[in-house]
């Protein structure tokens, strides 16, 4: 065996085993990640909107970041086998466009309609727009589009029924998103619309915003059938893939029972039917996330 290709296989080592290690915590502390974080976080927020968390802890950036990188990583370590370099590129794109329609949207109110920050959501860049939005906004994307293609099975392979399907999952995201978001006063427009306080510009911005990330999507995982297939066969036997989804609902589908906007809850509760159908999180999977249960090793 010649250098070069010693160091390769040593590379190709160390990745496996480093990706080994990652899966091991995520899936030791799967409840915790999935379920005590988001329930923890909506009522924090809830309760710095109401007045009753106080002061440093009230809407706490730093918390806030911390919150939502630890409910994103079962995503990215479910997704990490996969990404290579078309990957790394288009997802840096679906990244730069985050940031560029946010900035427009601030400046213009086009295309969600007008709107304004209520709170700082940690760093922002040019005092406009938070540094941290792509980790907010892409793996909306990401958790829609491979709910969608799941749920589609063989079907999924039809382009514009995949791409079709997942724009709409991005949507109904922010059905979900939104209006829990205006009532612990994460954001505001102006005038408040009529779907809890959000207009419908904003869906129409969001077909736009969707179309584009799902697309961007599909570009880095799904062009290539081959690519698409172990894109899938990863998300079919990682168990915990969709777990940043199921904190997404609890977290969401939470506030928005907590305020009463009970459409908005309806949705969440089809995103979780949708993770039951998909076998992602039901009883048994709660049963054996929780320490002293089973040792949820991968299902094949």
């Amino acid at each position: 065996m010649d250098e070069p290709t010693d160091v390769r296989v040593r590379s190709s080592a160390s990745r496996e085993n480093l990706q080994r290690r990652l899966d091991a915590v995520v899936r030791e502390n799967r409840f915790t990640i999935a379920v005590v974080f988001p329930v923890v976080g909506a009522v924090t927020l809830v309760g710095s909107a109401e007045g009753v968390v106080p002061e440093p802890f009230a809407y706490n950036a730093l918390l806030l970041l911390f919150g939502t990188a630890v409910m994103r990583s079962p995503l990215l370590v479910g997704l990490l086998p996969r990404i290579d370099r078309r990957g790394v590129g288009a997802l840096g794109l679906l990244t730069a466009y985050t940031y560029a329609i946010e900035f427009v949207g601030v400046r213009t109110g086009w295309p969600y309609g007008t709107f304004e920050y209520g709170i700082r959501l940690g760093p922002m860049v040019a005092d406009e727009v938070p540094l941290a939005l792509p980790l907010f906004f892409v793996p909306l994307v990401a958790n829609a589009y491979l709910l969608t293609v799941l749920v589609l099975g063989d079907r999924a392979r039809s382009l514009p029924l995949r791409l079709g399907g997942a724009v709409a999952a991005v949507v109904a995201v922010d059905l979900v998103l939104d209006p829990g978001a205006v009532a612990v006063g994460f954001w505001t427009y102006v005038p408040p619309g009529g779907y809890y306080g959000v207009p419908l510009s904003n869906y129409l911005g969001w077909l736009l915003s969707g179309a584009v990330g799902v697309v961007l999507f599909d570009l880095a995982f799904g062009l290539d059938p081959e690519a698409r297939e172990a894109l899938l066969e990863r998300v079919r036997t990682c168990e915990f893939a969709l777990d940043d989804l199921v904190s997404f609902v609890l977290l969401w589908g939470t506030i928005n029972a907590c305020y009463g906007n009970w459409l908005a809850v309806g949705v969440a509760g089809l995103f979780g039917l949708g993770l039951l159908r998909t076998e992602r999180y039901d009883l048994e999977m709660v049963r054996t996330a929780i320490p002293g249960g089973s040792d949820g090793s991968e299902r094949g």
